[in-house]
């Protein structure tokens, strides 16, 4: 006999498809929508499909962009720095970058980072279009913004190297111990970044 009736366990198995979502906080999920009203589940389910209907990315930077909206309201905002660049790995980075309130440049989001173990190569991230934009904006300064990752870090040195022949000035984000945080849960590579970063005081 079947653990739950056929409808639940089809939305059990949808929400463990999604990433961080094991078995029993997809089993909570489902049970919330079910005790849900009608127009909860349907809202629910209105802003998944529009989500999938209305955005995609925009032409220039690939980030994401309502599909009436293209280039996105980065690239077309005035009041950005035209001379600043900041590359990215995925879209949900450039909402951290931009709820520092500090960053007032353009971004590019190369939609993933370079993995030869994952058979990622140049050609399979946005690497092409900016160097593309890169020729015909003024940028005075390109940011990289990867991931404190092996991929990110993998990424970081590769776009350095290719952007060493442009002139253009080529900037990392400075990494470290974050506020908060013991010394004793620091892995080697954090600490490792914390003293090659440290500044005087």
């Amino acid at each position: 006999m079947a653990e739950f009736a056929e409808p639940i366990a089809r939305l059990i198995d949808e929400f463990r498809r999604l990433p961080g979502i094991g078995h029993k906080s997809a089993q909570r999920l489902a049970f919330h929508v079910l005790r849900s009203s009608a127009e909860d589940a349907e809202r629910l389910a209105l802003a998944i499909t529009e989500v999938k209907s209305r955005m995609t990315f925009c032409s220039v930077c690939h980030n994401l962009t309502d599909i009436g909206q293209d280039p996105c309201a980065y690239c077309t905002n005035p009041a950005r720095d035209q001379h600043l660049l900041c590359v990215v790995e995925e879209p949900y980075n450039v909402f951290a970058i931009e709820r520092t309130g500090e960053y007032k440049g353009l971004y590019h989001v190369l939609h993933g980072a370079l993995s030869p173990l994952r058979g990622i190569g140049p050609d399979d991230i946005r690497l092409r279009s900016l160097l593309e934009r890169l020729r015909t904006l003024e940028v005075t300064e390109v940011i990289l913004a990867t991931n404190p990752t092996t991929e990110g870090e993998a990424t970081a040195n590769y776009i350095g190297c290719l952007l060493k022949p442009i002139g253009v000035r080529t900037t990392r984000l400075a990494m470290g111990l974050p506020v908060g945080s013991d010394l004793e849960y620091a892995d080697e590579v954090t600490l490792h970044k914390a003293l090659a970063y440290r500044r005087e005081m």
